[in-house]
């Protein structure tokens, strides 16, 4: 069993930054890739940034510049720390994981229950 859980959601203003954080915590798995989501209202979830093992990064355009993933691999954690923060990036962030099961030898996708981010104008 792997859980993930997302913290560092709130209200700011536009223009003020916020550090969002995902741990994932069980034993017998390994993460290959990690990556965070976000779905507005009215709006399909998409994915707004990914890191692999070997760090390679990946943003969609509207958060390039403004948005920075990291990983802590000793800690199994994620972080998205954005910056300059508009209303349009007002929605419910997801943290989710590509996971290996060592026991199973199988891979599987696990995903948090989301954090609430949103931007006043």
């Amino acid at each position: 069993q792997v859980q993930l859980v997302e913290s560092g959601g709130g209200l700011v203003q536009a223009g003020g930054s916020l550090r969002l954080s995902c741990a994932a915590s069980g034993i017998g798995f390994g993460i290959r890739a990690m990556g965070w989501y976000r779905q507005a209202p009215g709006k399909q979830r998409e994915l707004v940034a990914s890191i692999t093992g070997g760090g390679n990064t990946n943003y969609i355009d509207s958060v390039k510049g403004r948005f920075t993933i990291s990983r802590d691999n000793a800690k199994n954690t994620v972080n998205l720390q954005m910056n300059s923060l508009k209303p349009e990036d007002t929605a419910v962030y997801y943290c989710n994981a590509d996971l290996i099961d060592y026991g199973l030898g199988r891979s599987f996708d696990s995903w948090g229950l989301g954090t609430q981010v949103t931007v006043s104008s």
